[in-house]
């Protein structure tokens, strides 16, 4: 029986992707964010990489960053900054804008869907050529900004359920959309568990994870797993999933074996709820920082720390569906 698989492995023609498209959010944002929004552009943001602010909501390293690493390429060059670094560009374009959604939400940046239009425009004006594309390999990120947009604007949790389904099928028409342009490798990420961010653990002095918010997030993750199911019945080249939510959850509840010691609590916060990670007035900070973001799994009110990351990175690794990608 092993012998059999080896054979069969062996026929798989191997994949080595060239170049990594990125769509998403603050989740995989590596610079897209204008300094005149802030936030990620402020510090602490960037202490521990590069030791500045560059736009990662995170102290370090994000997914794509990871995700860039693992395929042995360079990160890709943030798209808001294509014209000053087209030596990067053979690495790919990331697009993704912090506070973006598959709909549009508070933020100003573009949803998924005019991200999507960024990779046709480069690709009719000849930046990338279908060859580049097939062999590519697309990360899609989606993190909830939808679903936070939809609470702040009062909507009820009755017809929450609608709401996800409405996200599902959004995503679903984004990624018939994406292959349609002739990538042969994309992957999704699911829905990291919502009701563990600390803007939603702050409530029970970060102890607990709310199961309300939980469970939505299982809601949205079975819809899309059953959505790519039945596109991956009518393609030889599979969409592959990254399932942050069983990440996520295996690192905080059993955080010492990823040696994250704050699994909940994050690291960098405001002194009060007035303030952000980040927050300056009269040129007094407003916002403190841990002692060991290296030990903390949380960055901010809904961000991983590069520690973090890079634990749900290992995690990701053990689950197949990294490897994948080279198949």
């Amino acid at each position: 029986m092993l012998a059999e698989a080896r054979v069969q492995r062996n026929k798989l023609k191997h994949y080595n992707p060239t170049k990594l498209f990125v769509f998403g959010d603050s989740y995989a944002d590596t610079g897209n964010t204008r300094k005149s929004q802030g936030g990620s552009w402020k510090e602490p943001y960037g202490i521990m990489f590069p030791g500045k602010p560059t736009g990662r909501w995170s102290d370090g390293r994000v997914l794509t960053d990871y995700i860039a690493k693992h395929l042995r390429l360079k990160s890709p060059v943030p798209y808001r900054l294509r014209n000053v670094m087209t030596q990067y560009l053979k690495y790919g374009i990331n697009f993704a804008f912090g506070g973006t959604g598959v709909f549009n939400t508070f933020s100003s940046n573009p949803n998924m869907t005019t991200q999507i239009d960024f990779l046709d425009q480069l690709i009719k004006n000849k930046v990338y050529t279908a060859s580049d594309l097939s062999n590519s390999v697309i990360l899609v990120v989606i993190s909830g900004n939808d679903y936070n947009f939809y609470l702040a604007r009062n909507g009820s949790i009755q017809d929450f359920p609608a709401f996800i389904t409405s996200v599902v099928n959004q995503t679903t028409t984004n990624l018939i959309r994406i292959k349609k342009l002739g990538v042969k490798k994309i992957v999704v990420s699911g829905l990291q568990p919502l009701g563990c961010v600390p803007q939603v653990t702050v409530s029970s002095t970060f102890q607990r994870c709310n199961s309300t918010f939980n469970n939505l997030v299982v809601l949205h993750n079975n819809l899309l797993n059953q959505s790519v199911t039945k596109l991956n019945q009518e393609s030889k080249n599979p969409i592959l999933i990254l399932d942050l939510y069983d990440s996520f959850m295996s690192i905080l509840n059993h955080s010492s074996t990823y040696n994250i010691q704050n699994s909940l609590k994050p690291c960098c916060f405001g002194v009060s709820s007035g303030y952000n990670c980040g927050s300056v007035e009269n040129n007094e900070k407003k916002y403190e920082v841990c002692d060991k973001p290296r030990s903390t799994f949380f960055w901010d009110s809904l961000h991983p720390t590069q520690a973090g990351w890079h634990a749900v990175y290992n995690k990701l690794r053990t689950m197949n569906v990294l490897q994948q990608l080279f198949y």
